[in-house]
């Protein structure tokens, strides 16, 4: 009888030669096939290599032999410049350092002491060092954790070809796809394919993991003692996570895995210039330097230098002043409730609308509303939302009208139309009516708060409206 795998590779041979497949496909080949994704990047490699499959687990499983070492020298003599000696102290500690589940708690141990023999004796990397080091510490846990060679080679085959994938998208800096994205994405591919996860399952593991990474910088940070840690140890944490939630709940997770791992990589080439320019700027200061390499440097450049971590200091300490004397009372530091699921996508426009409302007299006719390109996009929950406050002049707490406002009969005799408008945090909306017409031009600021730009008939009767309501005004 015909195994699964023969069937695999057979159809691979016949019908997917000399092509490139994407993450999604062989997800849905494998789905097909019934076989684990682990599975099914097994069987690509055997027909695109020519090789056997224990030949290829053997392969990818002998790639983490230099890894390893240098994640045994993290675990017991090695000592980092940026991390000092971390992993040996969580090796001291057993079974519950970091967390209570075992095999997370090794995994994390050992990713992080890989990162303390990364600076030891280098490691061998994938899209990057970082990401070489969840990679190895969740290897080296379920060598240590009783599952089988076969299991451990499919296991480090998925990682490879995730990690694969992220190395090709890196092209500047960026723990997104490095560490913690790659890192995440490949840890949760792994942890769900292990627990018996379906192919899908195992993209939408992926996609969950992927999420809280985008547009992560890395490098300034890693020349700043004990912040990559949070990166690498993440990896794990959000990778585990992710599994959890789609092995264990009905999460709806809706977005495809190669649009995730696509964007991902965009934005990635996209923000990390302009987020790097920042945080070089106030994390420069804390760079670790070597006394032997700062004897080249110039002595003015030396001087320069420690007066501009002077400064840095105290603008920073002067804009979070700023930000405390402009936040709420200790006792009433929480806004007011927004349904809908989102205090800036859906809290701010609310308000925006409460505020012409107010301003208004007579007949609804028309509703025009103009959204950022953001805001435009989630229309699906800021609408409703919007439609209610301009209407009812009803709160951002009102979760019954929220819900039935399409059913009102009132909506069926308002004109509404919604415009997209590609300029950042722009929020608008007019009111026609049978009397007094109202008009808000605002930018959009997260809870609920509103900053007022123009308004109609007067920029001061909307801040007063504005008052009036116990609306937050912000700048």
């Amino acid at each position: 009888m015909e195994k699964p795998l023969d069937k695999a590779i057979h159809r691979f041979q016949e019908d997917f030669s000399g092509k490139v497949l994407t993450l999604g496909e062989l997800v849905e080949i494998a789905e097909e096939e019934n076989i684990s994704l682990s599975s099914m990047v097994v069987t690509e490699a055997m027909v695109k290599e020519h090789k056997g499959y224990e030949e290829v687990l053997t392969c990818v499983t002998d790639s983490f032999k230099h890894n390893l070492k240098a994640l045994e020298l993290g675990i017991t003599t090695g000592v980092s410049f940026l991390l000092g000696t971390v992993g040996s102290d969580l090796a001291g500690y057993g079974d519950n350092a970091l967390i209570e589940d075992k095999l997370i708690n090794k995994a994390l141990i050992y990713t992080i002491a890989t990162e303390v023999g990364n600076h030891e004796i280098g490691l061998q990397p994938c899209a990057g060092t970082g990401d070489s080091c969840p990679y190895t510490g969740l290897i080296r846990a379920l060598m240590e954790n009783h599952y089988s060679t076969e299991q451990i080679g499919l296991t480090a085959a998925l990682i490879l070809k995730v990690g694969s994938i992220f190395r090709a998208g890196k092209r500047t800096t960026g723990c997104n796809m490095e560490g913690y994205g790659a890192g995440a994405a490949a840890t949760a591919a792994a942890l769900t394919d292990l627990r018996g996860g379906t192919p899908k399952q195992v993209a939408k593991a992926i996609v969950l993991a992927l999420s809280p990474t985008i547009a992560v910088p890395c490098t300034p940070r890693v020349m700043v003692a004990g912040l990559c840690a949070s990166h690498i140890g993440g990896a794990i944490l959000i990778g585990n996570l992710a599994s959890n939630l789609i092995l264990n709940t009905s999460l709806p997770v809706e977005v495809d895995v190669d649009v995730m791992i696509a964007m991902a990589a965009k934005v990635h080439t996209e923000a990390a210039p302009a987020i790097t320019a920042v945080n070089l700027e106030y994390l420069k200061p804390y760079f670790q330097k070597k006394t032997q390499v700062e004897s080249f440097i110039d002595e003015a450049i030396r001087e320069s230098e420690a007066e501009q971590a002077d400064e840095i200091q105290q603008i920073a300490k002067e804009e979070i002043r700023n930000l405390i004397a402009s936040s709420r009372p200790l006792t009433q530091v929480f806004g007011d409730v927004v349904v809908g699921g989102s205090s800036i996508a859906v809290g701010s426009p609310t308000n925006m609308a409460r505020i012409c409302h107010a301003m208004v007299s007579g007949e609804i006719r028309k509703i025009e509303i103009d959204l950022t390109t953001d805001l435009f996009s989630r229309r699906g929950i800021n609408v409703p939302a919007i439609l209610m406050g301009a209407i009812y002049g009803a709160r951002t707490d009102d979760a019954q009208l929220y819900h039935k406002i399409f059913d009102l009969p009132e909506i069926r005799n308002i004109n509404i139309k919604i415009n997209r408008v590609d300029i950042p945090e722009v929020q608008r909306i007019r009111i026609e009516t049978t009397e007094k017409s109202a008009m808000v031009d605002s930018k959009n600021r997260g809870g609920g708060r509103v900053a007022i730009i123009d308004a109609e008939p007067s920029l001061q009767e909307a801040i007063r409206a504005a008052e009036r309501l116990g609306i937050e005004l912000a700048g």
